[in-house]
């Protein structure tokens, strides 16, 4: 009993630490933007090209599309840390082909691979494990085009997903998801300070080895700022609000969660970029759970790292 008193207080102590450190990360990040944003006068910026919003924010989505006619090549990995106990580390990667056949329109589509560690997690299997595990195709539609008298800018995306392997656990599986996300962001200051939103719907259907078909459902709130703070180098910090449903029509809530952490995009060349966000959960819930956070639907961190090569 002393044993396991003494585990859950180490464990309660590591979650505040954790806690502690992204809201110091968070509030750093916040205090950088606010002295950049300051600074912003004394430099000026109206030279700087254009920057395309879509990657600025981390896992927040912006709204741009790109140049009609524009392709590109990218690599997508999210990495995802931690449950409450053992050992839990899982990646998705993303190899992707992009074009917009017009300045309204953008495609994507591409495979999907994925990892998986786990040992000594509860409800989960101890596994390692490697698998190409599906594919998707993402479709963008500029609702609201960014102008000179206008700083907003509105997008809506359709992104049909089909997975041979469960994202969390690593089982073998039939799944199949469709995401619907509306992605906004504003100019703030021209070619300096921008904000970006996304509301996501999320619902998936999968049928497991044991051919039982489950349902289930996420709908998610973001927000984050992102500070241009030289032509090729914009930093900023995001947060997230994750809500869980065991049904596609949100009718059975099981939990949800907020996580945030800061995020960096760097263009390497005029063709050429990488971004990096990092997330950790600060507070959550699970239905039925007493303990703090929620590790049944989310993890304790994720981290996502991205590279693209447009042509």
């Amino acid at each position: 009993m002393q044993l396991v008193t003494l585990r859950n207080s180490i464990g309660m102590d590591e979650d505040r630490d954790m806690v502690g450190r992204s809201w110091a990360v968070g509030i750093g990040i916040a205090a950088m933007l606010a002295v950049g944003t300051g600074a912003a006068g004394a430099q000026d910026a109206s030279s700087w090209r254009e920057i395309e919003t879509k990657y600025l924010f981390g896992f927040t989505t912006g709204s741009g599309i790109g140049l009609e006619g524009e392709k590109e090549f990218t690599l997508e990995s999210i990495a995802r840390f931690g449950k409450r106990d053992g050992r839990y580390r899982a990646s998705e990667t993303k190899i992707e082909y992009e074009f917009t056949p017009s300045q309204f329109v953008q495609i994507e589509f591409g495979a999907l691979a994925s990892t998986h560690e786990i040992h000594n997690v509860t409800d989960l299997d101890d596994r390692r494990q490697f698998f190409l595990e599906g594919a998707f195709a993402e479709f963008r539609y500029l609702l609201l085009e960014r102008t000179q008298n206008n700083p907003l800018s509105v997008t809506v995306s359709f992104e049909p997903t089909g997975r041979t392997v469960d994202e969390t656990s690593g089982d073998r599986v039939r799944n199949f998801e469709f995401e619907t996300k509306i992605n906004a962001d504003i100019e703030v200051i021209k070619n300096r300070l921008y904000a970006g939103f996304n509301t996501v719907y999320e619902p998936e259907v999968t049928t497991t080895s044991d051919h039982v078909t489950e349902r289930e459902a996420k709908l998610s709130q973001s927000a984050a700022l992102a500070l241009r703070v030289l032509p090729n180098l914009v930093l900023g910090t995001e947060a997230w609000y994750l809500r869980h449903y065991d049904a596609a029509n949100l009718t059975n809530f099981t939990g949800d969660a907020v996580l945030v952490g800061p995020t960096l995009y760097y263009a390497l060349t005029s063709k050429m970029f990488v971004a990096a966000a990092w997330n950790a959960q600060v507070w959550g819930r699970e239905v039925g759970n007493p303990a703090p956070y929620n590790f049944a639907e989310f993890q304790r961190h994720r981290v996502k790292l991205k590279f693209a090569l447009e042509f």
